[in-house]
């Protein structure tokens, strides 16, 4: 598979390049927002790892248009301690985050938890008409695509996987650990906000085609899909 580092940190794209270059990937490195967004954009990556602090064009930004023309994973870097940047990159629809300094080989944990999902994705026949709808959410299994009203939400790869799990389980909890565990590869951690940012942008881009609430929060457990009105 394919990846994508854009980061201006040259020594640590080598050592990382060389890294997961040994166990299986191919890995291409730029160091400048504005090169990487435009690789990005033309090209199609299994994943893209992206720092936050870039010449030329910052990773906010980076991430922020690429969103507006594709749903490619993004792994975002941030400094370790820097709350605001790991919330605001989850807010902009970036799939996971790891704060540097990182060990490598949580870093391969979180690159093979994502890139499974692809390979799995990409196993599936689309045709299969699998679907599941609760209320006026359909779930297409097979398509790996969600609607209201045939209406398509444009989720990212993680946002649709929260979702289809919470309409699976609808009427259920779902912990945020078993969420974290099925979509994200890995166990929750003490004050981990990736999870509620994700809902909350799930819910923003449902609110987009209805009002009613369809994911309701259980403070201290998880979320749980409403199941009926």
């Amino acid at each position: 598979m394919k990846l994508l580092m854009i980061d201006d940190d040259t020594g640590l794209c080598e050592l990382l390049s060389e890294y997961l270059t040994a166990q299986g990937f191919e890995v291409q490195s730029v160091h400048d927002g504005e090169q990487g967004l435009k690789l990005a954009l033309k090209n199609d990556y299994a994943l893209i790892l992206l720092d936050v602090m870039l010449p030329t064009l910052d990773g906010f930004d980076v991430l922020k248009q690429l969103r507006q023309k594709k749903l490619t994973p993004v792994i975002m870097l941030t400094a370790k301690g820097e709350d605001f940047d790991r919330i605001f990159g989850l807010e902009l629809g970036a799939d996971d985050y790891i704060p540097k300094p990182f060990n490598h080989r949580e870093l391969l944990a979180r690159v093979k938890a994502i890139t499974r999902r692809i390979e799995h994705i990409n196993s599936i026949n689309i045709t299969t008409t699998n679907k599941l709808l609760v209320n006026d959410i359909a779930i297409n299994l097979g398509a790996r695509e969600a609607s209201i009203d045939e209406q398509l939400l444009t989720l990212t790869g993680t946002e649709y996987e929260i979702l289809a799990l919470l309409v699976k389980n609808a009427g259920e909890v779902v912990s945020k650990e078993k969420i974290s565990e099925d979509v994200l590869g890995r166990r929750l951690a003490s004050f981990d906000r990736s999870i509620d940012m994700h809902v909350s942008n799930i819910r923003k881009k449902i609110a987009e085609h209805i009002t009613s609430e369809r994911i309701k929060t259980m403070r201290g457990t998880g979320y749980v899909f409403i199941q009926g009105e």
